[in-house]
């Protein structure tokens, strides 16, 4: 039986603890806490999040979030993550539905901007965990780099540098945005 010490938190607990101010994930029950990544990551957060919302918010395709909404993608024990930006289309979250709490749909798409304390373990092992989970493209994008590289389940990994063009697929299909704009910090 598990005590006091030992217990697994579940979502609703987390979500209480960051009424509290705690940032975290959850990770198979266990916290994992948060700290900032520094203004050049929430500059380029800004930068790839505003230029998602520009293309997807006229076409009704979906929603656009950022860190702090988390996604709910397991429960017992239960793991809530937080990419630094997700887009869920509406065939997955219907636009009329309101979520309160965490999003409970995988979204299609996550960006995951690499933070100076982030391990290559890490980011390998967060990056297979959103594709296993049904991710249909997760964007890593490196800073010190200037670099962005896309992974899609049972596809090459492409890494975009330079003049290099991020488009979004078949996930977002007819989003463009260079990389220029996504380091214009």
């Amino acid at each position: 039986m598990a005590t006091a010490k030992n217990k697994l938190l579940t979502a609703e607990d987390l979500l209480r603890l960051y009424g509290q101010g705690v940032k975290g994930e959850l990770i198979d029950g266990v916290l994992h806490g948060k700290v900032s990544a520094g203004v050049e990551h929430s500059f380029i957060a800004g930068n790839i999040l505003a230029a998602f919302h520009a293309h997807v918010r006229p076409r009704r395709s979906g929603r656009v979030g950022g860190t702090d909404g988390g996604v709910l993608i397991r429960r017992n024990p239960d793991n809530v993550r937080e990419p630094d930006i997700f887009f869920v289309s509406a065939e997955r979250l219907p636009l009329n539905v309101r979520v309160q709490g965490y999003l409970e749909v995988v979204p299609e798409l996550i960006v995951e901007i690499i933070s100076p304390s982030d391990t290559e373990q890490e980011v390998a092992a967060k990056i297979r965990m959103w594709l296993e989970f049904g991710v249909s493209m997760a964007v890593e994008v490196r800073p010190p780099q200037r670099a962005v590289t896309v992974h899609r389940p049972g596809l090459p990994d492409v890494t975009l540098t330079g003049d290099d063009v991020l488009d979004g697929g078949d996930v977002l299909p007819g989003f463009s945005l260079p990389l220029s704009e996504i380091f214009n910090v």
